[in-house]
């Protein structure tokens, strides 16, 4: 892309020292797995329905009732998975209520979700179509909460099965006599609180049950590396409470038997300072960017402490840590539905998404899949959508400006981070990240957390000989910009070019900005 060389005052002539930043590209860790940066649909407010599905009746283009402007920008994002059906409505949720002829679909209550009618017209069936639409793959949760083995059995049995049993026929008579590739199964959702109140023994149990009876009859994903994974219920934060979950599923999954198993162990953490939220998504000040941006950083000792957890019982890392719901969770937008969890998304949440993509990135040895909340039009979403109208989030332009982390080598690399402080809040100034794709080019990812102040990057590079250094930038106005209907460009990328001179690499990075280079060789 064509790069605009950065001039003009330097952080340094305005008070702030330069960062030096080193990075060695003959040294390489682990793959940063595309899994990382998966999506979360749950029927939520105007998630599914209006964000997602419109119905082929709709005046708003649309392929067999999904709606193609929303499958353009999700498909530009490489989406590795998504999780659905929920998150809570999963707890709730009977998978043949959401099968066969539209007009006779068992209408029901969404009680988690602001009260309304759950009209089940978006199912298995559409749900696995927008995943192909968007080239992406499914990462179901099934009901363990009030639902049954049986239930969950049948359900898998229904998507996978090839043979002609009663329940292969029944999906072929809906429509779809192939089977369907289901590459991740999620063995319930928080049954520690809205799944069920349950306590980790008596999950455990559960969870034995279910894994053992969840089977995939798809013959491609039977054994080997495309065989489903299933993934258990893992801890909800950081805490005694927390910690005990992880020990005990963790133990259990150690002294398993034959019959089952798991693949990974989800984890749950929202950047939120309490229950129920009352930060404002925007017209914040600088308390509470600064707050938020300290919520969110906690997010690396969580790993940490859940990661040791895992290790005790294993060592090798057969096990995922999968944090499939995270993001920044604020106070209801004003005049919007409080259980539809409508909020806006600035500037701040650009940083917030950047921050937690590079603390998944530094853990990439044990978490090898996440899922941000959610895709559309609920909590940090991706998209936001008004009837026939879209705009993309600063959210969407972070994700979109790190597809070339997508399965890319970890590349280690030492800065000083400095320090941005605002009243009795002290945070590091600066975050960066780097990794070399299959090409040989190295990527740096670079966030300035300070909303004031610039900051001049001084960065070293060995083990290669760097031509250019070009990417993108992303920064506002102001800590609390958004997108909007009418000014949909306020928070989005612009092309930047750092200056390279041998070994060395600078560049500026805006206040409250996130940056994304090319290091070419």
């Amino acid at each position: 892309m064509a790069g605009l060389a950065v001039r003009g005052t330097t952080a340094q002539e305005r008070g702030a020292p330069a960062v030096a930043l080193a990075v060695d590209a003959s040294k390489t860790g682990v793959t940063i797995d595309r899994n990382l940066f998966g999506q979360f649909a749950e029927h939520l407010g105007k998630g599914i329905y209006e964000g997602v599905w419109v119905g082929p009746d709709s005046p708003i283009p649309n392929t067999r009732g999904i709606r193609n402007d929303v499958v353009a920008a999700l498909k530009a994002l490489r989406v590795p998975n998504v999780r659905w059906p929920g998150g809570c409505f999963a707890d709730d949720y009977h998978w043949r209520k959401g099968i066969g002829p539209a007009d006779r679909r068992a209408a029901q209550m969404n009680p988690d979700w602001g009260g309304v009618i759950e009209p089940n017209t978006f199912g298995t069936h559409e749900f696995m179509d927008f995943i192909d639409q968007i080239g992406s793959r499914a990462y179901l949760s099934v009901n363990v909460g009030s639902g049954t083995p049986q239930e969950a059995s049948e359900w898998l049995e229904y998507l996978t099965a090839s043979q002609p049993t009663a329940l292969q026929k029944e999906r072929a008579a809906n429509g779809r006599p192939e089977p369907y590739t289901i590459p991740y199964l999620g063995i319930g959702n928080e049954n520690w609180d809205c799944g069920g109140n349950m306590t980790p023994e008596h999950y455990l149990q559960q969870l034995k049950t279910f894994a053992r009876y969840t089977r995939n009859f798809n013959p491609a994903q039977r054994e080997g590396d495309t065989r489903m994974l299933k993934i258990a219920v893992g801890p909800g934060g950081g805490g005694p409470r927390w910690t005990e979950w992880t020990e005990v599923i963790m133990k259990g999954w150690k002294a398993r038997q034959w019959s089952w198993d798991m693949d990974g162990l989800s984890l749950h953490n929202y950047t939120v300072v309490s229950f129920p939220p009352k930060f404002a998504s925007v017209g914040f000040g600088e308390a509470d960017y600064a707050r938020i941006l300290q919520a969110t950083l906690e997010m690396d000792d969580l790993i940490a402490s859940h990661s040791a957890i895992m290790d005790k019982y294993d060592p090798e890392k057969k096990m995922a840590l999968v944090v499939d719901e995270w993001g920044a969770w604020y106070a209801p937008l004003p005049g919007s539905t409080p259980g539809f969890l409508v909020q806006q998304n600035s500037v701040r949440d650009a940083l917030i998404a950047a921050l937690n993509l590079n603390i998944f990135a530094r853990h990439a040895d044990r978490v090898r899949m996440a899922n941000i909340a959610q895709m559309t039009n609920v909590l940090q979403a991706m998209i936001i959508t008004d009837k026939e109208k879209m705009i993309l989030t600063p959210t969407y332009h972070v994700f979109k400006m790190y597809l070339p982390f997508q399965d890319a080598t970890f590349v280690p690399l030492t800065f000083d981070a400095g320090t941005y402080t605002h009243g009795d809040i002290t945070l590091p100034r600066v975050d960066a990240i780097a990794a070399r794709d299959t090409s040989g080019t190295v990527w740096l990812a670079l966030t300035n957390l300070d909303p004031a102040r610039p900051a001049e990057i001084s960065a070293t590079l060995s083990g290669m000989t760097a031509r250019t250094a070009t990417g993108e930038t992303l920064t506002a106005p102001a800590i609390d910009s958004v997108n909007t209907f009418e000014a949909p460009s306020t928070v989005s990328p612009k092309p930047l070019s750092a200056i390279v001179s041998g070994d060395r690499l600078t560049v500026t990075l805006a206040p409250k900005s996130v940056t994304v280079l090319a290091v070419r060789p």
